[in-house]
């Protein structure tokens, strides 16, 4: 039996097919009170620009309102993507946030543009940097939460001293090394890219180097969770990040669709096996299906947290995944 471990939300504030960024943002501080409520442990948001489904481009923006909507759950950012931004601006952001939310706020960095490479250039053309000097990057990050030295001519104020949370994301073996190398936490997209889970989380556990951050390796996986009454809803429910995922490699990414009947009957076999292999990490159905899922999901990778994430298009039975997500949590606890 596992042992009992945290939960936590991952959203991308979705603007669903006939409503708006509005909308998508008033559900998101919704969904985080529901969230706080059921004992969730941290709440983050993503990174993406140019994406007509997801509003959550200004990250920092939406976490200080949802950080000022809520009272205890952690906020933070799932990830800001480091090569998009100065370290500077992004340490003076978040030694904001922290200074008005102490001890609430959590950063999490990710090397990859968050978007195509027409908007990545229109989101760099003032940079010099790149993906490739991303550990550098996090390490003047990091230097900037520091306190100030004397002498120090660039100071991030607010922000030194002020020590924020930092965590490495990845869906390769890159970021793997680099939070093993400085003592970070470790977020893994599994969500979304689950095929070097397993390998990247041993090469983080096994290369861990103990930090001012964090003593033991810490890793938290990202699962799909599609809950509902019956199997058959929550599988019903899933069709629309299907949807989603096929528009996206299609290069048509646009609001999230609603739920289809009989969708994956539609698809071609290379359609479903792409699906199959990019959801496989995803736990669908009933109560009893979910908490069986789960409780496998944790046996097999051994996660010191889950982060789920659930883009469902009615808001009501997204609250209501969730929802049934912590039961299954509780529900594991109790039997540990």
């Amino acid at each position: 039996m596992p042992v009992t471990i945290p939960f936590s939300v991952l959203d991308l504030s979705p603007i669903i097919e006939g409503g708006n960024a509005s909308l998508a943002l008033r559900n998101t501080l919704d969904l985080a009170r529901h969230a706080e409520r059921l004992g969730y442990r941290r709440y983050w948001l993503a990174e993406h620009h140019n994406m007509t489904g997801v509003a959550s481009a200004a990250t920092s923006v939406v976490i200080g309102y949802v950080a000022g909507g809520t009272s205890t759950i952690r906020v933070g950012a799932g990830g800001i993507m480091l090569p998009n931004h100065a370290p500077l601006v992004i340490a003076e952001q978040f030694g904001t946030l922290e200074s008005l939310y102490p001890g609430r706020i959590e950063l999490g960095l990710g090397r990859a543009p968050g978007t195509d490479p027409v908007t990545s250039h229109a989101l760099r053309r003032t940079l010099d940097s790149d993906a490739d000097s991303f550990p550098q990057d996090v390490v003047e990050l990091m230097n900037y939460f520091r306190p100030a030295e004397p002498g120090q001519r660039v100071r991030a104020v607010p922000g030194a001293g002020l020590n924020v949370p930092i965590w490495i994301l990845g869906s390769s073996l890159f970021g793997a090394q680099l939070a093993a190398a400085l003592g970070l936490p470790y977020a893994f997209a599994s969500h979304f890219a689950p095929g070097h889970m397993m390998q990247a989380i041993d090469v983080y556990r096994s290369r861990f180097r103990p930090s001012e951050q964090l003593a033991r390796p810490h890793v938290m996986l990202g699962i799909n969770v599609f809950a509902a009454e019956t199997d058959e809803e929550g599988r019903r429910l899933m069709t629309s990040i299907q949807q989603a995922f096929l528009n996206l490699r299609r290069g048509q990414p646009g609001p999230l669709q609603p739920p289809v009947d009989g969708f994956e009957q539609r698809l071609s076999p290379m359609e479903q096996a792409g699906l199959e292999q990019a959801l496989s990490c995803s736990v669908v159905g009933s109560p009893e299906t979910v908490r069986r899922g789960l409780e496998s999901f944790i046996a097999r990778t051994g996660a010191d947290e889950l982060m789920v994430t659930s883009q469902i298009f009615d808001h009501a039975a997204r609250l209501r995944s969730y929802e049934i997500a912590a039961h299954a949590r509780d529900a594991l606890a109790r039997a540990s």
